[in-house]
């Protein structure tokens, strides 16, 4: 089965991937990864253990998926064993942890003999260069832009340069990497009308014109609002994050700007005077816009959700309990923005982040004695531990999607995921009191003489 495994890990990654992108051989990378990977976690345990290792590899696909700062931790681990890479954090991947089930039946089946060890360890090499196909390629950088005739070349840093030559309305990929000492050309004028002119602002995500030949200029298009934000979330730092270089071409009915963006690719000017980013024409997008502080947010109040259904249904130990889940809730969301600021280089210690890792372990420790010792009643927390990952995506959810532009209203996300959240909170509080008044009845009847 690990062979199996292995051999569409190689054809989806090497081949289908790249001929037909999307979705479905996505996903497929996912499933045949998460068949795979239990047989290889099962070679850290001196003895076969497939359960464990099937349970400890979702958990670790989980955090990945899930969370921005699983995703950075896995991108570092993965650079540090195999070529410089990027893991990319989406919850639709958890849609492909059934696969587990497969995984876990089938080494059940098989024969516990060393073979099946050795089958795997000869099969790793394989695994590893299947696997490596995952890992992120380069960002490209639109850097400068050539106009000869109709054609229109955006030359590109790390990857092929884009070509036009209908007026930028439609783009294809082709010729040779660009030469790095190529000039760059920060202005250009329209043919045969000298006083119109364009320029990209330095170091500003921005293009200005000019009507008098240059000698004054205004706006014509920059990057604001929810738009900057995304970009300045999806490329924190590094050359390219502002407009590099542009050209003009006179076309029937006016004229076309083509401004190589950087990072974020083609910006067109059309001839009804419409800017367009174009992007990366025939290539999916780079790079993810930066949500580690709202998925911080979500994994904290998850966790106040997990702790409060938990405390709700306690008979005993009511004070302690509250004390410590707080510890534990605070602590968690003080080691993972903690976590984060450390990655981006920001001025958190290192030692207040250890602090609230060890809080947070320390507290959910204490909680699950105390639920326990507490007699804590099934019910409410059964629904802390359902409703926990529901408040992750209600709160997570609408701010993925407006990273993909939908809302692209930053305030209307937080608006959902206040609203959804609300909702899964109301849900659980109905059903913990309604628990909560069936075992006062139950208690009542049960004191009542016969």
């Amino acid at each position: 089965m690990t062979v199996a495994g292995v051999f569409v890990l190689l054809v989806n990654d090497h081949l289908l991937k790249q001929a037909l992108p999307g979705f479905v051989t996505g996903k497929l990378s996912d499933v045949a990864g998460l068949v795979v990977a239990p047989a290889l976690v099962a070679l850290l345990f001196w003895r076969r253990a497939d359960l464990a290792a099937t349970v400890l590899t979702g958990v670790l696909f989980t955090l990945v998926k899930a969370t921005e700062t699983g995703a950075e931790l896995a991108s570092q681990a993965w650079t540090l064993v195999a070529d410089p890479s990027r893991v990319l954090a989406d919850p639709t991947d958890l849609l492909a942890l059934p696969a587990l089930a497969l995984a876990w039946w089938v080494r059940r089946r098989s024969l516990e003999s060393s073979s099946t060890r050795w089958r795997v360890i000869v099969t790793m090499p394989l695994a590893v260069l299947a696997v490596t196909a995952t890992g992120a390629a380069p960002t490209p950088t639109a850097r400068s832009v050539e106009v000869d005739g109709d054609r229109i070349t955006v030359h590109v840093r790390d990857g092929l340069p884009r070509i036009s030559e209908d007026g930028g309305l439609t783009w294809s990929q082709d010729g040779a990497p660009q030469d790095e000492s190529r000039p760059l050309q920060s202005a250009a004028c329209v043919p045969m009308q000298a006083t119109r002119c364009y320029r990209v602002v330095p170091n500003r995500m921005a293009v200005e014109q000019s009507d008098d030949g240059g000698k004054t200029w205004g706006p014509s298009w920059a990057l604001t609002g929810d738009d900057r934000e995304r970009f300045a979330r999806r490329y924190p730092y590094g050359e390219g994050r502002y407009s590099m270089a542009l050209a003009v071409q006179a076309r029937p009915g006016g004229h076309v700007v083509v401004v190589a963006n950087g990072l974020d690719g083609i910006l067109v000017r059309d001839v009804s005077g419409t800017w367009r980013r174009v992007g990366w024409p025939g290539s999916p997008g780079y790079g993810e816009v930066d949500l580690s502080p709202e998925s911080n947010v979500a994994i904290f109040l998850a966790a106040c959700m997990l702790f409060g259904g938990a405390g709700a249904g306690l008979r005993r130990y009511n004070r302690a309990y509250l004390g410590f889940a707080a510890a534990g809730s605070l602590g968690l969301f003080t080691a993972l923005t903690g976590w984060t600021e450390l990655w981006a280089g920001g001025d958190l210690t290192p030692v207040l982040t250890f602090i609230g890792a060890i809080a947070a372990l320390a507290g959910a420790v204490v909680c699950l004695v105390l639920a326990v010792a507490g007699r804590a009643r099934p019910t409410p927390a059964a629904v802390g531990v359902l409703a926990a990952p529901l408040v992750y995506v209600c709160v997570y959810t609408p701010f993925h999607g407006w990273s993909q532009g939908t809302p692209n209203s930053y305030g209307v996300a937080v608006c959902l995921a206040v609203l959804l959240t609300g909702l899964v909170v109301l849900g659980g509080a109905i059903l913990i009191r309604y628990d909560a008044r069936r075992a006062y009845l139950d208690g009542s009847s049960t004191s009542r003489p016969t």
